[in-house]
């Protein structure tokens, strides 16, 4: 069943707020790089992740273990989020394509209150 993209507010054990960018196929594509202490501050990263969408936002990376993974940067170089890890580059490479495609028309639904 394909969903609607989505971005989930959550809350941490220690009560701070992070987010996770939901695919259309359901799956997570995207979580924050960091917690926030407000739940404003997860809302402005959201903000940011949905905006910065070139390709030059994101960071193609190879873990110690030889997985691929990304992460999306802000104009300000600070690092919004990290995917999951990918055995191949162009499963890499499918991850970023379905967040250029899914973040910038995602909803936001807050799993907090």
């Amino acid at each position: 069943m394909v969903k609607n993209p989505k971005y989930q507010i959550k809350k941490s054990t220690n009560n701070q707020f992070y987010w996770v960018l939901i695919s259309v196929n359901g799956e997570p594509i995207l979580k924050s790089s960091e917690m926030y202490v407000s739940k404003q501050g997860c809302q402005t990263s959201i903000a940011s992740s949905k905006s910065n969408i070139t390709d030059g936002s994101f960071k193609r990376m190879k873990s110690v273990s030889n997985q691929f993974y990304f992460t999306q940067v802000a104009s300000n170089g600070l690092t919004l989020g990290m995917s999951e890890m990918y055995q191949t580059s162009q499963g890499c490479e499918n991850g970023i394509a379905a967040v250029k495609r899914d973040a910038p028309n995602s909803s936001i639904e807050d799993l907090t209150i």
